[in-house]
């Protein structure tokens, strides 16, 4: 296999052409092999295959930085950056991040997992770069999907000030500007040809060549050029921000883009080049589905199809919502391109005019959804917990402090396992809990989550109903109050007291398992309505120790609440809080919740003590 003598961008820039696409098919066979027994974002990689290659043969990584937008799409630059040997260990614990990471690689020189970012980023490497007198390049790539993220914009808008720079536009499928029409693709076909590049150079060179006046004539030159593509071509929103642009280009082309990437290094100014891919490219399963192949957590690769599993959290809001919407034509659904993910598809399909996907831009869908509350509709925004984070002054500014009936509907809140830090909804509760006039509800069962659901929209006030990542357990619904108890032992010596919610609830029932057969009675009451508390103080009041577990940060949490009320109210119990301190790796969700003291066995410990 090529694949094999390679193991740094140095091996890639020395292989012979005719080797470049035997050396795609193998990492494209490797990259099904890895998604399929791990999961991960398969789609999207087969989509970049080329383009990273083209990349590591133009640029000298790590010296020239590549930054991945959102980067759930380099794990092809992983395997060319001295990685390879490690990736059947990708999104496992210990093993290799599902996106750059500054601290597993010098070739990954910024972290991400959300969207927008790469441009900015880049532009901030660009500025040190001047200010240090360094020549390094920095590529920013990023898909046309990101593009339609706010930040992206307004890094554009200061991209123009700096040198060797270049933003890789990865289009694959939507269309970017009405200007990049025929005529403009027929200029860049020449512009990017071989020949072209040949005869610009000649030209260059025999200008030069001419005494006295060489510059001069060097300097007419691109005068005219630039002159008759303004005059034969609307310029497209790049060119008017006062970048150089390149495209569109093959981005299955190697050798196309090779030139044209060279083109642009050597262009010493901020240029953006324009490559069309095609999302699953080389599985078929994946071409013909590239949204269900995004991300996926593993698959069987002869058939691409994946074992069924039970009703998720997010099909049941869906399926919810949209029976809800039957009866009420006030209700829209609002999303930040995530109709599929968070289970709004059957909504979209039955309510069309109702349905409001605004692409990657949360901010955006946030305060959208408060100018539809205030248009008199019931706005509900499906967002995944850790994406709601950009969303967060919006929430306090045009939401809750103007009292709108907007709904969140905040998915993946907890722990999410393999995707690791930059998408484990850890902070939604020590952000909510701050903010004036919002309601928040924390289901566990499919009952609860309908019931919570309605509630929310039967408000006059913001309210969020949040829910983890993944199937709905078996389990007794309460669906009358904002809580439920369970005793283990005689109610009249308890005396220790787990509070819990949501995603929790599974580890803390076995903890007063363990610790009951231990010797220890214990009351486990499991919050539904997490904002305001619910009034438990007559559950509480004798207790001499209280634990609460929840999958959420310490600080600002809702074992804090818990502790401020019992100060509150004067309660005499000691309260331990338990929850994540930092930021929690990527890996196996048990193991996770070991590391943050939140699995059955830590707690039972705390309980016992």
């Amino acid at each position: 296999m090529i694949l094999e003598t390679v193991f740094s961008p140095a091996d890639v820039k020395k292989l012979p052409p005719e080797q470049l696409k035997i050396l795609a098919a193998e990492i494209r066979s490797e990259l099904i092999n890895v998604t399929a027994a791990n999961g991960g974002h398969l789609a999207s990689n087969l989509g970049a295959v080329e383009l990273t290659i083209a990349l590591h043969r133009v640029f000298d990584c790590p010296e020239d930085r590549i930054i991945f937008d959102v980067s759930h799409q380099s794990y092809v630059h992983k395997m060319l950056t001295g990685r390879r040997q490690f990736m059947h260990t990708l999104r496992k614990y210990g093993g290799l991040s599902g996106f750059q990471k500054r601290s597993e690689s010098k070739a990954d020189p910024f972290g991400s997992g959300h969207s927008s970012t790469s441009i900015s980023a880049a532009a901030g490497f660009a500025a040190a770069d001047k200010i240090a007198g360094r020549k390094n390049i920095t590529v920013a790539v990023i898909g046309d999907g990101a593009l339609t993220g706010g930040m992206a914009y307004e890094a554009l808008n200061n991209c123009a000030l700096y040198d060797n720079m270049v933003i890789i536009l990865n289009d694959n499928g939507m269309s970017i500007s009405p200007n990049v029409g025929a005529t403009s693709k027929l200029l860049s076909r020449i512009r990017v040809s071989k020949k072209y590049f040949g005869f610009k150079r000649f030209v260059y060179k025999a200008f030069m060549a001419v005494p006295g006046i060489g510059k001069g004539l060097v300097n007419m030159a691109v005068g005219f050029k630039n002159w008759a593509k303004r005059h034969l071509v609307h310029e497209n929103l790049f060119e008017q921000m006062g970048m150089h642009y390149f495209g569109p280009l093959d981005g299955h082309n190697i050798s196309a883009m090779e030139d044209v990437l060279r083109e642009a290094r050597e262009d010493g100014k901020c240029s953006v080049v324009h490559v069309c891919t095609k999302k699953g490219n080389g599985y078929a399963p994946s071409e013909k589905n590239p949204a269900f192949f995004h991300g996926v957590s593993g698959f069987d690769r002869e058939t691409g199809t994946v074992k069924e599993g039970g009703k998720s959290y997010s099909s049941v809001f869906g399926d919810t919502l949209t029976r809800l919407a039957y009866m009420d034509k006030r209700i829209c659904a609002v999303t930040a391109a995530m109709e599929y993910g968070t289970g709004l598809a059957p909504f979209a399909k039955a309510f069309p005019e109702r349905f409001f996907d605004v692409g990657i831009a949360e901010e955006h869908a946030m305060t959208f959804s408060a100018g539809l509350a205030a248009g008199g509709m019931k706005p509900v925004f499906a967002v995944y917990s850790t994406f709601s984070q950009r969303a967060y002054d919006q929430l306090i500014h045009d939401v809750a402090l103007q009292n709108l009936p907007v709904v969140i509907a905040l998915d993946r809140a907890g722990i999410v396992g393999s995707d690791g830090p930059t998408h484990h909804g850890m902070f939604d509760m020590a952000y909510l809990n701050s903010i004036p006039n919002v309601t928040v509800w924390s289901p566990y069962t499919e009952t609860e989550l309908k019931v919570c659901l309605k509630r929310a929209l039967d408000l006059d006030s913001p309210s969020v109903v949040r829910y983890p990542r993944g199937n709905v357990p078996e389990g007794k619904s309460v669906s009358d109050i904002d809580y439920a108890v369970t005793d283990f032992g005689q109610s009249e010596f308890i005396y220790t007291v787990l509070i819990t919610t949501g995603s929790e609830t599974a580890e803390a029932y076995r903890a007063c398992e363990i610790a009951h057969a231990n010797g220890t009675n214990v009351r486990l009451i499991r919050l539904i309505r997490v904002k305001p508390l619910p009034d438990i103080t007559h559950l509480i009041k004798n207790a001499r120790v209280i634990v609460t577990a929840e999958e959420g940060m310490k600080k600002g949490g809702l074992g804090e609440s818990i502790a401020a009320m019992c100060a509150q109210k004067q309660l005499r119990a000691r309260v331990t809080v338990c929850g994540a301190d930092d930021f929690l790796p990527h890996g196996d969700t048990d193991v996770l919740r070991s590391i943050a003291g939140i699995d059955s066995t830590s707690l039972a410990q705390k309980l016992c003590e």
